[in-house]
């Protein structure tokens, strides 16, 4: 019985630091306005790091997940606090990163398997 306490003890300390990280992720989904595109952008809302994925087909699987890392304009900015905004054009493929303290947005979008982003603006 002691063994399992201490089994179970390191179990949970050993757990503990991976929850705790996933509890504190601070991250924002939203999809492209545009209908006939499977992308979804992912936000981090405390440095403004924008990436995307979507689904791609493979001939003889299920398909595959196609992720664009950030590129230029996309990296982390100024810490604050970001969210992300679509706007109602149906053949729009970016979406807009706005800076929720100071106002400024920028357009993200896929370019050359990157995510870019244009500068922020006001």
């Amino acid at each position: 019985m002691h063994k399992l306490l201490l089994n179970v003890g390191f179990a949970l300390a050993f757990c503990a630091p991976g929850a705790t990280a996933a509890l504190a992720a601070n991250f924002e989904f939203l999809a492209a306005p545009q209908t006939d595109l499977n992308r979804v952008y992912r936000l981090d809302k405390a440095t403004g790091e924008i990436a995307a994925c979507q689904y791609g087909l493979k001939e003889g699987t299920v398909g595959v997940t196609l992720c664009y890392q950030p590129g230029e304009g996309a990296t982390a900015q100024s810490p604050s606090e970001y969210g992300l905004v679509s706007s109602r054009h149906e053949r729009e493929a970016g979406i807009f990163r706005v800076d929720l303290r100071t106002g400024a947005m920028s357009i993200c979008y896929v370019l050359n398997d990157m995510v870019v982003c244009t500068p922020q603006g006001k």
